[in-house]
C-alpha cells in the first residue's frame, strides 16, 4: 500500500446489475481495504447503487454535469466503467487536476476505429484492458501500447466451499445475462443433442435478460436470477460458458474458483483463463454440437472431472480481488506522479 491515501470516484451508467457492475462493486470492496477512500456514482434507484449501500460504499446518483464536477474535483482518480460513464467522466472533469482511467471491458472490434482510438487517446490518463484480448483489440484502434494496463478483473476466491450437492444425475450450468453474446442458446441446442447420450444431464442456465426463453426442453431449467451463487456453483458438476465473444468471463473465474472446471468459446479473456485439458475445455465458440462432446466427454469420467475442478480452482487462486485491487492501487499512484 502506498504511504498517503488517495481517493477514487467510480462511474457506471448502467441500471442493471451485471458482469461489469460486480467487478466495480468486488474491486471497490478490495480497494476499502487497502484505505481508498471512495465513492460510486450510478443512476439513482440503479442494482449497484443499493448493493454499494448495503456494502457501506458511498454512493451518489449521477446528475447534471454541474453538480458532478463539483463533487469529482474533491477526488484525485475518476474511474469510468463503461465507454457511456467514460464520456460522462470526460465532460464533468475536463479541465480538473484529476487522472482519468477507463476499464474496457468488451473485446468486440469498434464500427469506427479512428474514433474510438481518439476517445481512448485524448480523454483518459490510462485504460485498464481486462484481458490480452482486450488490449489487442484496443492496439488494432491505434491506441499506444504505453496507455494500456492489463488487469485481469478480480474474483472473491472462497477460502472454504458449500458441501457438495449430492443430487442424482449430471449437472452442467451457466449464470448470465440472457444476450446473444452469452450464448445460451448454443447450450441449449447442446442440452437438445446430449437427450439420448447423457440421459441423466440437466443443463441448468440461470440469470436474466432480454433472450431468456419462456419455455425449454425437458433437460434444461431455467431457474432466472441466483442469489446464492456459492450454492448454485455447489449443484454443479461442470459450468459451461458458451459465449460468442468474451472480453474476459468473471462468471467462469468464479465458477473455477468454487472448485468446477468449465467448458467454454475460445474466446477473448477465456482462451487466457482456463488451460485447455487441464482446468477445463476450449470449444469453438457458437459451436453447439462442439460443446456437447465435451460435456459428454465430462460427463463420462466424473473421478477425473473432480480433479479437474480442484485444479481450476488452485488457478483461480491467481486471479484474487486483492492481486487485482492491488494492481489497481499501482496504476493509480503511476498516473498521480507524472
Amino acid at each position: 500500500m502506498g504511504s498517503s491515501p488517495i481517493s477514487v470516484a467510480h462511474l457506471d451508467t448502467g441500471s442493471a446489475f451485471r458482469g461489469g457492475q460486480e467487478a466495480l462493486l468486488n474491486l471497490a470492496r478490495a480497494l476499502a481495504g487497502r484505505g481508498v477512500r471512495q465513492v460510486i456514482v450510478s443512476p439513482q434507484g440503479s442494482v449497484l447503487a443499493s448493493r454499494a449501500e448495503a456494502a457501506g460504499i458511498a454512493h451518489i446518483p449521477s446528475s447534471n454535469l454541474k453538480s458532478l464536477r463539483r463533487m469529482l474535483r474533491d477526488f484525485d482518480i475518476v474511474h469510468s466503467h463503461s465507454g457511456r460513464a467514460q464520456n460522462l467522466a470526460f465532460c464533468a472533469t475536463v479541465g480538473l487536476p484529476v487522472r482519468r482511467v477507463a476499464s474496457r471491458h468488451v473485446a468486440f472490434e469498434p464500427n469506427h476505429p479512428a474514433i474510438h482510438r481518439l476517445k481512448y487517446s485524448l480523454t483518459c490518463h490510462g485504460i485498464v484492458a481486462v484481458s490480452e484480448a482486450v488490449r489487442a483489440t484496443l492496439l488494432r484502434s491505434g491506441i499506444a501500447p504505453e496507455h494500456i494496463e492489463v488487469i485481469p478483473t478480480g474474483v472473491e476466491w472462497p477460502g472454504t466451499l458449500p458441501a457438495r450437492d449430492s443430487h442424482a444425475g449430471f449437472a452442467a450450468g451457466h449464470l448470465g445475462a440472457f444476450t446473444h453474446e452469452k450464448g445460451q442458446d448454443v447450450a441449449i441446442e447442446a442440452a437438445g443433442l446430449l437427450a439420448s447420450r447423457v440421459p441423466d444431464l440437466q443443463m441448468i442456465l440461470a440469470g436474466d435478460g432480454p433472450l431468456r426463453p419462456t419455455a425449454a426442453p425437458a433437460n434444461v431449467a431455467l431457474p432466472g436470477h441466483v442469489e446464492n451463487r456459492g450454492e448454485f456453483f455447489a449443484g454443479l458438476d461442470v459450468f459451461v460458458m458458451p459465449s460468442r465473444s468474451e472480453a474476459w468471463g468473471l462468471a467462469a473465474l468464479e465458477a473455477m474458483a468454487h472448485g468446477l472446471p468449465v467448458i467454454a468459446s475460445s474466446t477473448g479473456g477465456l482462451k487466457e483463463m482456463i488451460d485447455d485439458g487441464v482446468t477445463g475445455w476450449l470449444v469453438p465458440p457458437g459451436d453447439a454440437p462442439a460443446l456437447a462432446d465435451a460435456i459428454e466427454r465430462a460427463a463420462r469420467d466424473r473421478e477425473a472431472l473432480r480433479a479437474m475442478g480442484l485444479r481450476a480452482r488452485e488457478h483461480a487462486r491467481r486471479f484474487s480481488i486483492q492481486e487485482n485491487a492491488a494492481r489497481m492501487e499501482t496504476l493509480y499512484r503511476k498516473l498521480l506522479d507524472h
